[in-house]
C-alpha cells in the first residue's frame, strides 16, 4: 500500500465501505483500515499508524469526537489528521471537533472530488472545512469578545496581506502559489509568518482575521 494512508470509521457499512471504495480507487491513497466505532477507530490508528482519519461523529460507544481526542493525543505531533464526518452543520459539533484535535470538518454529502481533495489538503497540514460550515464558524468566532480574536493587520507585508486574502477566500497552497506566481516553499512561509504575526492557532483563525479585516467578504 503507497500514498497517504487513510483509516475510515463509521457505523453505517454501506457508507463505510462506498468512501473506502473512493479512496481506494485513486492511485495517491489507500484504505488501510475500516471502523464501525470510534473505540475500533482508535485500536486500528494504534496498530496501523494512518495518516489521516475519516471520523463520523455519531457512532455507538465511543463517538467520534471522543475517538478524534485519543487518536490525536496518542499520535506524534501532527502525524495523524483527522476529517470529520456528519450529516449535521450545529455549531457545536464543530468548535467540539475543532477543539478535540480534527483538522477537518466535512459532511457527509460531499461530493466524491471534495472528499478527495479534503483528505490531500490536511495531509498537507491545511485545515480544511466545508463552505457552509466555515461560514458558521466564522461567524461563531467574530461574536467573541475582541480579546479572543486575531489580532489586526498592521504587522503584515503587503505579500502577507495578499496571502491572507487568498486564504481567506479558501483557496490551497497551490492554488495561492499559482494565483500569486510563487513557490509552494514561499507560500508555506508567508503563512507561517501570518500565523505568527496575528497569533492565530491555525489557518481557520487566519480566515476569521481576512474577514474581520474585510479581505474578504461574505457571499450572502
Amino acid at each position: 500500500m503507497t500514498g497517504i494512508r487513510v483509516i475510515v470509521a463509521d457505523d453505517q457499512p454501506l457508507l463505510r465501505h462506498s468512501l473506502a471504495a473512493i479512496i481506494d480507487a485513486d492511485d495517491g491513497m489507500s484504505v488501510v483500515g475500516e471502523a464501525g466505532n470510534g473505540e475500533e477507530a482508535v485500536r486500528l490508528c494504534a496498530e496501523r499508524r494512518p495518516d489521516v482519519v475519516l471520523m463520523d461523529i455519531r457512532m455507538p460507544g465511543t463517538d467520534g469526537i471522543a475517538a478524534t481526542r485519543r487518536v490525536v493525543a496518542d499520535a506524534p505531533a501532527g502525524a495523524v489528521k483527522v476529517i470529520v464526518l456528519t450529516m449535521f452543520e450545529l455549531d457545536e459539533y464543530v468548535r467540539t471537533a475543532l477543539r478535540a484535535g480534527a483538522s477537518g470538518f466535512l459532511l457527509k454529502d460531499s461530493h466524491p472530488a471534495q472528499l478527495l481533495d479534503a483528505i490531500r489538503r490536511v495531509h498537507r497540514g491545511e485545515s480544511l472545512f466545508a463552505p457552509s460550515v466555515l461560514t458558521r464558524l466564522i461567524e461563531a468566532y467574530l461574536a467573541r469578545p475582541t480579546g479572543e480574536r486575531p489580532g489586526g493587520l498592521a504587522a503584515l507585508t503587503e505579500r502577507e496581506t495578499e496571502v491572507l486574502a487568498l486564504v481567506g477566500r479558501g483557496l490551497s497552497n497551490d492554488e495561492i502559489a499559482a494565483s500569486l506566481t510563487i513557490s509552494i516553499k514561499t507560500v508555506k512561509t508567508h503563512v507561517g509568518n501570518l500565523l505568527s504575526k496575528l497569533r492565530a492557532r491555525d489557518r481557520v483563525h487566519l480566515v476569521i482575521a481576512a474577514y474581520e479585516n474585510d479581505l474578504v467578504r461574505p457571499s450572502r
